[in-house]
This record gives structure tokens, C-alpha cells and sequence, in this order.
């Protein structure tokens, strides 16, 4: 019994190797068959595709819109930094700073027409406002204590101020700085202003108190008011025109400020030197001269305050430049 049961476990095993001999075999070369096709398999496939796309149309990328996006980003960050760029320049050091400003004086041209101006300038002045005063005879300007004698004088100071607003422009010029990206703005102390007014007030005043005076009666002999236009009309024109003319040298901050009032006031005191003479022609009362004296009086100390305040400005202007150097 033994021996029979031996007989079938020897039986069953061999049958069992030679079914896995041939499930190995089968498995090793099943690939072979089914992962080489052959020569004619290959010819008889075609590719086939249902939709093609037209070639006039490109397909659409699911990232160009963002590309487009990046791009457009990226170039405004880069205008963005130039503009800022050129809104604030980088700071350079100073002594680059210092020799890119000597470059940019080197550069500006030279102007030769502002050096005739230190001689044009007082010429004109001189002969518009000096001549006419000292060495034209008055009786060929003068023709009676009358409407034609009262606009013959108007006309020689409307004459001198055609000269004196040349002058003015002149020097401005002259102080304006050659380089044109240097802005020139005269700042005029309050000071300064409330003098000038004041000063203009009260000869504005007198003149007019003398009028109101002698219409009153308070003063004996009176002047009429021909005569009294005759004396002193053309004065307060003038005066009148110089006010002005200082608020708009104040307004624009022009750098002749200062030497504006010099000019009106020196031929202010030949103005009243000329009334003086007229006085004796159309026979003024004595009070008329006496007060037109007191005017000339006036504004010769008006105009040695003046020369005292450029003076002043000057050695201001000199203790600035230290203070800054």
C-alpha cells in the first residue's frame, strides 16, 4: 500500500513540472508574438483623424492670456520706473553736483548786448530827463499860466518817464542771471514797502492840503487852481506813475526794486526846482513857494534815505554770500 501511494505522489508530481514547464514557456514567449508585429501589420495601419483644424485659424493657447497679461505688466512697471526716474533725478555727490553745475555755466553762451546797457541805460535817463530841465529855457516850453503851459509840462515828464521805464528795463536785464534755468525773483522786505508808501503818501498829501487851504480861505493871498495845476499838476502825475510802477516791480519781484524810487525821486527834486521857477513867473504867493521848498526839502531827505538803504542792501547781500560760502 505504501509502495501504490508513493507510485501516484511521483505521478502527480511530474505532471505538475511539465505544466509549469509549459505555463513558463507559454509566458516567455507570448510577448515575442504579441510586441513584434510584422512588416505587413504595419503597412495595412493608417492614421486616421476626424477634426482638423482650419489652417487659417490658430489655436487658441490656454496661457496666452496670461502671457499677454505679464507683458503688459512688465512694461508698465518699466515706464512707471522711468517716469519716476525722471520726476526725482538720482542725488549725486557733491562734488559731481559741483562740477555738472560748472559744466552747465561753461555751457551758456555769452550775452554781449547786456554790457552796452551800463552806458545806454543813464544816457537815456539823461537825456529824456536831465537835458530838458537844465538846459531847455522854459520860456520855450512855458506858455503862460494856461491849459497849453500845463500840457507842455506833462509833456516833458511824460518824456522823462518813456526814458526812466527804459532804464528800468534795462537794468533788469542787466540783473537777470545769464543762465535762463535760473529763476530771478527779488523777494522786498515789508519794511521797505511801508516807507515807500508812507513817504508817497504824505507827498501826495501836502500838495493837496495847499489846495484845500487856499480854497478855504486859512491862507492869504489865495492861488487859484489854474496856477496851482501849473506848479504842481505835472508833481503829482508823476507821482502817481512812480507808485505804480513800484507795485509792479513788487508784484513781479523784479531786481530793480531798489533803484525805482532812486530814479523818480532825483528828478522829482528837478520837478519842484522848475515849479520854483514857475512861481516867480505867474506871480505865486509867497506861502505857494515857501511850501514848494519844504516838498523839495522833503524828498532830497526821502532820496538820502534811499542811497542809505542800497548801502544797507549791498553789505546784506555780502554778509549772505559769506554766511552761504
Amino acid at each position: 500500500m505504501n509502495m501504490a501511494m508513493a507510485s501516484q505522489l511521483s505521478a502527480s508530481k511530474i505532471t505538475h513540472a511539465t505544466v509549469f514547464q509549459r505555463l513558463t514557456s507559454w509566458q516567455v514567449l507570448r510577448p515575442r508574438q504579441s510586441f513584434v508585429p510584422s512588416i505587413n501589420h504595419l503597412k495595412r495601419t493608417r492614421l486616421s483623424c476626424t477634426r482638423l483644424p482650419p489652417w487659417g485659424e490658430a489655436s487658441p493657447l490656454p496661457y496666452s492670456a496670461n502671457i499677454e497679461s505679464d507683458e503688459k505688466s512688465n512694461d508698465s512697471s518699466i515706464f512707471d520706473s522711468i517716469i519716476r526716474l525722471d520726476k526725482n533725478p538720482p542725488l549725486l555727490p557733491d562734488s559731481e553736483q559741483n562740477v555738472e553745475d560748472e559744466n552747465n555755466q561753461s555751457v551758456v553762451p555769452l550775452q554781449p548786448l547786456k554790457w552796452p546797457m551800463w552806458l545806454l541805460g543813464p544816457s537815456v535817463v539823461l537825456i529824456t530827463g536831465v537835458i530838458p530841465t537844465l538846459w531847455l529855457p522854459l520860456s520855450s516850453v512855458f506858455l503862460g499860466p494856461n491849459i497849453a503851459g500845463l500840457l507842455s509840462l506833462v509833456g516833458l515828464d511824460c518824456i522823462f518817464n518813456m526814458g526812466a521805464t527804459l532804464f528800468l528795463l534795462m537794468a533788469d536785464a542787466c540783473a537777470r542771471p545769464k543762465s535762463s534755468m535760473q529763476s530771478c525773483k527779488s523777494e522786498v522786505p515789508f519794511s521797505y514797502k511801508f516807507w515807500n508808501i508812507i513817504s508817497s503818501i504824505m507827498g501826495f498829501l501836502a500838495p493837496l492840503m495847499m489846495l484845500l487851504a487856499s480854497s478855504k480861505g486859512l491862507v492869504q493871498p489865495q492861488l487859484p487852481f489854474i496856477p496851482f495845476t501849473v506848479l504842481l499838476g505835472p508833481y503829482l502825475l508823476l507821482l502817481s506813475v512812480q507808485m505804480l510802477t513800484e507795485v509792479l516791480t513788487w508784484h513781479w519781484k523784479s531786481p530793480v526794486w531798489l533803484v525805482t524810487p532812486i530814479v523818480y525821486e532825483a528828478y522829482r527834486v528837478l520837478q519842484l526846482m522848475r515849479g520854483l521857477r514857475l512861481g516867480s513867473e505867474i506871480g505865486a504867493p509867497l506861502w505857494a513857494v515857501e511850501c514848494i521848498r519844504c516838498l523839495v526839502s522833503w524828498w532830497v531827505l526821502v532820496l538820502g534815505m534811499q542811497l542809505m538803504r542800497v548801502a544797507w542792501y549791498a553789505g546784506f547781500t555780502t554778509r549772505i554770500q559769506q554766511e552761504r560760502g
